[in-house]
């Protein structure tokens, strides 16, 4: 009878995870992706020896992930989302793995598992972050998660092309191994809860087609999926085409890794751009932010190979305006989506990492045919100034 009794007065007044936790976390996970994330294109790179092949084989595994990513709800419905959140870890740690063996076939099976990791740990930290955040809360919790993995993505590409180049092809994966065990280790020991006395109202089912119609019809959910593709369009491009414009232009890998290590320093300024956010609204931030990310990208593309290190600070550039919609962006998707409905909407959402390396993968292995390196900065710009003109038109002001 007391067990009863106490039991559910303990779940209505367990203290619940902070954003400190999460932060944690996401700090971890950053560093294990973080540090290969210089290494990978550059590896693809030295084995395909063509940047035009490099988009090819992105654009065919990405595919594979989107398919991925749309059936992960058919597995938090069916597993407790702890052990699903499991199986991205894992999924990170053979990823690294198939990296190792350094030939094709591995490249294209560490490609689909780095993917498939990295969305089932977004889709269900982002749950997670859902059932224990106040909506309040969340731009400067999100600013808090985005500053603490600042350590992580401006140290980590640079040293993992430094392991690659210096150590030994297998350090930097090895590394990332190492990371990918720890973030398991504390997971589990912060025990988070997807107990269902923390979730609202009934789920639907978890149908990938159904869930994509529901999220369509929503036209909230739609800005906030075109403010996040757009935002990681950017970073995508980046983090590949970034590092080979220093190698094809014959700066070094060394300069590569530097090059994405000195893009993620800006996460310090994760913080500033929360305060801005809530000082002047997220519209026009928002929509302000992609027009000046547009004028960097125009800037990189005129550069182009023939001055690549002006390119690089325009790449920069792009970098620091980019992190302030990493800040704010996922706001007007939390603040939009229904309880009910989280795992899978948030699934659908997630999305548009996957389409963000399917796509310009798939336009710049075509531009890449008849144009410079150069031209595939100009094309992205496009996409910024289509962004900041729906976002400023439809974004309500009152966020």
């Amino acid at each position: 009878m007391i067990n009863q009794v106490r039991h559910p007065i303990w779940i209505t007044t367990a203290k619940r995870p902070t954003a400190r936790v999460f932060a944690i976390l996401f700090g971890i996970e950053s560093m294990a992706r973080a540090i290969i994330t210089s290494v990978v294109p550059i590896q693809t790179y030295d084995l395909l020896q063509s940047e035009r092949s490099v988009s090819i084989l992105y654009t065919c595994m990405s595919m594979l992930g989107l398919i991925s990513t749309l059936s992960i709800p058919l597995l938090i419905v069916r597993i407790p989302r702890r052990w699903v959140y499991t199986a991205g870890v894992a999924s990170l740690i053979f990823g690294c793995c198939a990296f190792a063996l350094d030939t094709l076939p591995g490249q294209a099976a560490g490609l689909f598992l780095r993917t498939f990791g990295a969305g089932t740990l977004s889709i269900t930290l982002s749950l997670y972050i859902m059932d224990h955040i106040k909506k309040g809360e969340l731009v400067r919790a999100e600013s808090v998660r985005m500053a603490t993995a600042t350590l992580a993505w401006t140290g980590g590409p640079f040293l993992g092309v430094f392991l690659y180049t210096r150590v030994g092809m297998i350090a930097p994966f090895l590394l990332s191994i190492g990371f990918s065990l720890l973030l398991l280790t504390l997971f589990w020991y912060f025990r988070l809860s997807d107990n269902p006395a923390l979730q609202k109202g009934p789920s639907r089912p978890a149908n990938p087609i159904a869930n994509v119609r529901r999220f369509v019809v929503q036209p909230r959910l739609r800005l906030a999926w075109l403010i996040a593709f757009s935002r990681s369009c950017y970073w995508s491009t980046f983090f590949v085409y970034g590092p080979i414009l220093m190698v094809a232009t014959g700066q070094g890998t060394l300069a590569g890794g530097l090059l994405v290590s000195l893009g993620n320093l800006f996460l310090l300024g994760s913080i500033l751009w929360g305060k801005v956010g809530m000082a002047k609204g997220l519209t026009r931030t928002i929509s302000g932010v992609f027009v000046l990310l547009a004028a960097a990208l125009i800037g990189a593309g005129l550069a182009g190979e023939a001055f690549p290190m002006l390119a690089a600070v325009m790449l920069l550039f792009g970098a620091f305006f980019c992190v302030a919609i990493d800040t704010l962006g996922s706001a007007t998707f939390i603040r939009a989506v229904h309880p009910h409905e989280r795992a899978q909407m948030t699934a659908v959402y997630r999305t548009y990492l996957d389409f963000s390396e399917i796509l310009p993968a798939f336009f710049y292995s075509i531009i890449l045919t008849f144009f410079q390196l150069g031209a595939i900065f100009i094309a992205l710009a496009s996409l910024m100034v289509f962004t900041a003109v729906v976002v400023w038109r439809y974004l309500p002001r009152g966020l």
